[in-house]
């Protein structure tokens, strides 16, 4: 009753807008969506009209001056790097089309024509292409658990347990419109953060940094990608290939890899920050044709004026569990993610590394949702202004 509650009290999304839009004559500028840690000081000495980059360094420089068992603490700021982290990741690439992709052997590898006849399998699968026409948009209600498990320093590893009284619980709704119009707003340990796309313009909204809009091309909310929508992960992984096959569990299964391309990274890149990689793989079922798992990697290089470079390496790795028919599609009502995040540098002895782990369950799916329009997906005013 009380995760319904706030629900019911949390995700307006009328609320939402007039909350986030600045004073009548304020202007905001806006720094760019930064994907990974939150970048503002752990010790809140950043002033808030600094540039992201000089919070990345604050951040950064905290990191270094508190010890693991003060991070793995759960203070405000420990809560502000799972959701950071783990709350609106996005995925490499984006969807191209509404359609599912079709068979196409013409002029293609041979690791591109088996990555296309496996997503095929998939689509068969799910069921999503009987109805590809039919489901319009989706709604999906969630609760989710996050705890920081382990933080490693070049001198010392401290753990913490993964049990429920040391997690942070909290609970997400997510609505879609196809193909690319998306809104999620997440409430965990009494924060709450919130993005989403209008189609052209992906925007982050978190309280200790305001609205951020993302660079580059338009992509789906990881999130979705972890069996809550299978039409988006069919169209997605049609472009990728076939790397081989990987036991996970019980289930053999093949391994598709896509990779964002330079010019994308180039445009998400930013000032100090240079995006080196954004790696995906998805794990489909030989024998079920579903994906069970996926894993992605994201590398970024920051170096500001009279600082060394500094590495950023995000690794989430996603089981993907209970498939229940919804309507006719197979949609996964479970999973966990373990994510690490591994800093290092040009100073020796000086890397840090941080494991986190959600584990969510879904709640509730609804299709073709009643009233849900375009408007539903319209930017905070200051995204808009931008």
């Amino acid at each position: 009753m009380e995760v319904a509650l706030n629900l019911q009290l949390m995700f307006r999304s009328s609320k939402m807008q007039s909350d986030m839009s600045p004073k009548k004559g304020q202007r905001v500028a806006l720094a760019p969506l930064i994907e990974g840690p939150s970048p503002e000081s752990y010790e809140e000495q950043t002033h808030k009209k600094e540039n992201s980059w000089n919070m990345v360094r604050g951040w950064v420089k905290g990191q270094l001056e508190r010890s693991p068992i003060s991070l793995l603490g759960y203070k405000r700021s420990d809560l502000r790097l799972l959701l950071g982290v783990l709350g609106c990741p996005l995925a490499p690439v984006g969807v191209t089309n509404d359609s599912l992709p079709r068979l196409s052997g013409h002029d293609l590898s041979i690791e591109s024509s088996s990555a296309q006849y496996i997503v095929h399998q998939y689509i068969a699968a799910t069921g999503c292409g009987k109805l590809q026409n039919v489901i319009k948009s989706s709604y999906v209600m969630g609760t989710v658990r996050m705890v920081a498990t382990e933080c490693e320093t070049a001198s010392k590893v401290t753990k913490r347990n993964s049990s429920f009284k040391a997690a942070e619980s909290g609970c997400f709704v997510l609505w879609q419109m196809m193909p690319d119009m998306w809104s999620v707003e997440m409430v965990v340990g009494g924060s709450k953060v919130c993005a989403g796309s209008n189609g052209k313009i992906v925007w982050r909204h978190i309280p200790w940094l305001g609205s951020h809009a993302a660079k580059g091309p338009v992509r789906p909310l990881r999130r979705a990608l972890q069996g809550l929508d299978p039409r988006s992960i069919a169209s997605m992984f049609a472009s990728a290939r076939c790397v081989g096959e990987k036991r996970i569990g019980d289930e053999d299964c093949f391994i598709l890899k896509l990779a964002a391309n330079p010019s994308t990274l180039a445009n998400r890149s930013d000032g100090p920050a240079e995006i080196i990689k954004h790696v995906f793989f998805g794990y489909f079922g030989q024998r079920t044709g579903l994906l069970v798992f996926m894993e992605d990697s994201h590398l970024t290089r920051i170096q500001t004026a009279g600082s060394d470079a500094v590495y950023w390496e995000t690794t989430i790795e996603t089981s993907i569990e209970d498939y229940r028919c919804v309507d006719g599609v197979m949609i996964a009502h479970a999973g966990r993610s373990v994510v690490t995040l591994f800093r290092f540098g040009e100073v020796p002895m000086s890397h840090t590394k941080t494991t986190m782990e959600e584990s969510w369950t879904i709640d509730d799916v609804v299709f073709n949702v009643p009233g849900l329009s375009m408007d539903s997906f319209i930017p905070p005013a200051d995204i808009i202004r931008s």
